[in-house]
């Protein structure tokens, strides 16, 4: 449970990167008596209750524990876990993912949920300070430690971190997170103008997911100690001189107390290069080291994945340890040209990577369940794996969702999988503009610096955007071009303006689609609208018809959103239809109608002048639609590049066990037949 100065870092992260912890690990260095100490706290066993809401409220004010009878449990909990997937453990509700079970769940999200856990007396001593990290909860609540409140919440995009030590007993101290209702509704459909509530939005329901809203700890929860002296910032940026083919790395943070700051880098056991600085050099200046003797990293299929160790150690007056701090790092550069042909006026979507022109080809990445603080480690590792497998080499994390757990960053690093990380917005058809309150523009700007302060060492993190589909159609002023003009709302302004400051290497993209015209269509085809483009989704007719010629005339300098849909298997489809019927696959049929966006029994009907024998062959029609349209739009694309930078199929996996989706990837992790054909043309 004790995870001290360097298993606070390695816990979590991939075998690859715990071998080069494991390495440091050996080389032996004292500790000093006043080391800052971490304990994880997943390693306990929790409690959790269910309770109607503000009760726990009144019997902490007013010691009255007859308000304090849960709706739910107490439950035997570990963490991180949903609300939900305690429940559905415990038998207290159905699987969500059957039938119309989504819709007897709701009652959840109307309640306060208490996460409680009891700090073993032995953590603790006088004369420390004492604090708990919380790297995710969703989404707004209160810290409270013996029943006194010392912190609270209300953004599920960033780290909350509460300081303890005042509120401290002797013995038997009981830390409680209690998480309070979220917003009504935040899904597909709405004014993006006023959706200000920093919650993630596709679970409150998308085309491609019943409205499923987690309550969590979806993240790690730590116990950190410490008598004063730590690292309390740690940054870094790496970057190539391609002339030389040296590495560069740029180390910079802060430090409070200690005497002394060793930097050291190194290949497995193989130390590249150490120094020590004093700290308050450390602290106001960093370091930049040059000429390094790295291998570069590669994107998939371009060359290898090397990775190095960057370790940070803080030393008192008598070189003994205080906290070390490590991030796993590559080296590799990044420049962005204009495809050929493309107007000076144009942006740039001709990726360059170590000096080699690619076409960035990959899917759209959503999470991987609603209740996203139950995905293991396995589960990113599988569908990463199948693209990585397919020859993909970019996942765009898209703007409706989250910033993914730093294990799926680690296996992008390994993989060779670039990654497109987009913040927290997301268009909503009614409008399409963030807000733009002061209170919001500020809040953003926040969630833009802790995503960069979190994830930016990840050599896998290509660029940065301000969210998905966003435009400048703000009711009564909309722009002419509203997918260009978004760049100057002050929302995009200001997640701008962080990336310039924090992570200035890297590129920051306005949103996507993003040029004069966004939307890519066979009537705007051929007038050199199309920079960045989303669409289409799916098509009318046989796929050699109007959609080859729709990507035959392209001139798009980069697809970042497309698709055509399929079913899910009939397995899938069969284990959680419930008690409703399979067929027909029409909006009539309840378990059809869960996605009304993807209803395409009528189009066999009509094709075929007739109804689908059975389930069987309709999945089978239109698994053979998918790949048709999908390879034919590949095939297409690659043939102009480099005058088209890239395609991004929306989408990679399901999230729910969709009857019909756009997805390459069911619900169980496993490719559909399209996947073996996107290989064949990229092998």
């Amino acid at each position: 449970m004790k995870l001290g100065a360097i298993g606070a870092l390695s816990a979590g992260v991939s075998a690859h990167a715990a071998s080069l912890v494991e390495a440091l690990q050996e080389r032996p260095l004292s500790q000093s008596p006043s080391m800052k100490t971490t304990y994880d706290l997943s390693q306990l066993s929790w409690k959790l209750i269910g309770l109607s809401p503000f009760y726990s409220n009144f019997a902490q004010t007013h010691d009255d524990a007859s308000f304090a009878v849960p709706d739910a449990g107490p439950l035997t909990v570990s963490i991180p876990v949903s609300v939900q997937a305690a429940l559905l453990k415990a038998g207290i509700i159905e699987d969500w993912n059957v039938g119309l079970n989504a819709r007897k769940c709701e009652w959840l999200e109307n309640r306060d949920w208490i996460y409680e856990v009891a700090i073993p007396d032995e953590w603790l001593q006088n004369g420390q300070q004492v604090r708990v990290r919380c790297a995710g909860l969703d989404y707004a609540g209160d810290i409270v430690l013996n029943k006194t409140t010392v912190a609270s919440f209300r953004n599920s995009f960033v780290p909350v971190v509460a300081d303890l030590t005042s509120a401290l007993k002797p013995s038997g101290n009981v830390l409680s997170i209690r998480l309070t209702p979220g917003p009504r509704w935040l899904g597909q459909v709405g004014y993006t103008s006023r959706m200000n509530e920093w919650k993630p939005r596709f679970y409150f329901g998308w085309d491609w997911v019943n409205r499923i809203v987690q309550t969590a700890i979806w993240d790690t929860v730590t116990l950190e100690i410490t008598h004063g002296a730590e690292i309390k910032t740690l940054r870094c940026f790496s970057d190539v001189d391609l002339a030389s083919g040296k590495g560069k790395l740029k180390v910079w943070g802060s430090v409070h107390g200690g005497s002394k700051v060793r930097i050291t880098l190194t290949d497995r056991a193989r130390e590249l290069r150490t120094v020590e600085v004093n700290a308050p050099d450390f602290s106001s200046s960093g370091l930049q080291w040059n000429e390094l003797p790295v291998d570069l990293w590669w994107p998939n299929r371009m060359g290898p994945q090397s990775l190095y160790n960057l370790e940070v150690e803080l030393l008192d007056d008598h070189g003994r340890l205080l906290e070390r701090q490590s991030r796993r790092v590559g080296f590799k550069s990044i420049e962005w040209r204009r495809t050929k042909g493309a107007p000076d006026t144009a942006d740039p979507y001709l990726c360059v990577v170590n000096g080699k022109a690619v076409f960035l080809f990959g899917v759209n990445w959503t999470p991987i369940r609603p209740n996203f603080a139950d995905v293991r480690e396995e589960d990113y590792r599988k569908r990463a794996n199948i693209y990585r497998d397919c020859g993909m080499n970019l996942v765009r994390v898209w703007g409706g969702a989250v910033l993914e757990k730093e294990n799926f960053y680690n296996l992008c690093d390994e993989l060779g999988l670039l990654v497109w990380q987009e913040f927290p917005l997301s268009s909503s058809g009614l409008d399409n503009y963030p807000p733009d309150d002061p209170a919001s523009v500020d809040e953003l700007g926040k969630i833009a610096q802790s995503y960069i302060e979190r994830r930016a060492h990840h050599v896998s993190l290509l660029l940065w955007c301000g969210g998905n589909e966003l435009q400048d159609d703000k009711n009564g002023v909309k722009s002419n071009q509203p997918t260009l003009t978004i760049r100057n709302h002050p929302a995009v302004v200001r997640m701008a303006e962080v990336v310039a400051r924090e992570d200035s290497g890297r590129r920051f993209l306005a949103t996507n689609p993003y040029g004069p015209v966004g939307v890519f269509s066979l009537q705007d085809c051929g007038k050199g609208v199309f920079w960045d483009v989303h669409g289409p989704w799916n098509l009318d007719g046989l796929p050699e018809g109007e959609w080859t010629t729709l990507w035959a005339r392209d001139d798009a300098m980069f697809h970042s959103e497309m698709g055509a849909p399929s079913t899910s298997p009939v397995s899938i489809i069969r284990k959680y239809k419930g008690d409703l019927p399979e067929v027909p696959g029409t909006s009539e049929n309840p378990l059809w109608a869960r996605q009304s966006w993807w209803i395409d029994w009528p189009k066999f009907a009509k094709e075929k002048g007739r109804e689908p024998r059975d389930l069987e062959e309709f999945v089978a029609w239109m698994n053979a639609r998918q790949e048709a349209a999908l390879t034919i739009a590949l095939r297409s694309v690659l043939s102009r590049f480099p005058a088209c930078g890239g395609l991004i199929i929306w989408m990679g996996h399901d999230s729910f066990p969709c009857t019909e989706n756009a997805s390459i990837v069911d619900f169980d992790g496993n490719p559909k037949p399209v996947v073996a054909e996107l290989a064949k043309l990229l092998s």
